[in-house]
């Protein structure tokens, strides 16, 4: 009988407010925020995200956002490293694209949850995935579309881009 490896499968949640949203957004939305949240999925030892330059990967806790505000366990994926390569190869050359992003449909926290159920069956938390449409509900129809193009995160020195993903599988550690 074959054992099949397991590994660990993490979501890193972090607050792009620092805490301010839990401050400013019962003035601001008049609705109460605890956070506005970036997602990304730890896996093989390193730190995937989705944003403005496609989906990127860097050593755990290393984007310019430090270390993560609290880690979700997802429990234990059976896809191998390189299985999982060419699924986000998939991703970047298909659904998740550099042209794709959208802050509010189409984010970090939608790649997180497909990546989180491709991995384990399981989404990460509704309070994260329900943020935008809760945003949404409070603005005007005429702020909405200067919005939606803004590039959430900012790159680190330290991390790899699947932008353009056959010359990045090179620079990645399996």
């Amino acid at each position: 009988m074959d054992q099949t490896d397991s590994y660990p499968a993490l979501l890193y949640i972090y607050d792009l407010s620092k805490g301010m949203a839990r401050q400013l957004s019962p003035v601001m939305l008049g609705k109460q925020l605890d956070g506005i949240w970036h997602t990304a999925i730890v896996v093989h030892g390193k730190e995937y995200f989705y944003g403005g330059e496609g989906i990127s990967n860097c050593p755990p806790g290393g984007t310019p956002l430090g270390e993560p505000d609290s880690i979700v366990d997802l429990g234990s994926t059976e896809v191998t490293a390189e299985l999982f390569m060419d699924y986000l190869t998939s991703l970047s050359e298909s659904t998740y694209g550099r042209d794709k992003y959208n802050v509010f449909e189409h984010n970090c926290n939608a790649f997180s949850n497909e990546v989180a159920q491709f991995l384990t069956g399981k989404k990460i938390p509704s309070y994260i995935t329900d943020l935008p449409s809760e945003v949404l509900s409070t603005l005007s129809p005429l702020f909405i579309p200067s919005l939606t193009h803004c590039r959430a995160l900012p790159q680190a020195s330290t991390h790899s881009s699947l932008g353009s993903p056959l010359k990045q599988l090179a620079d990645l550690d399996f």
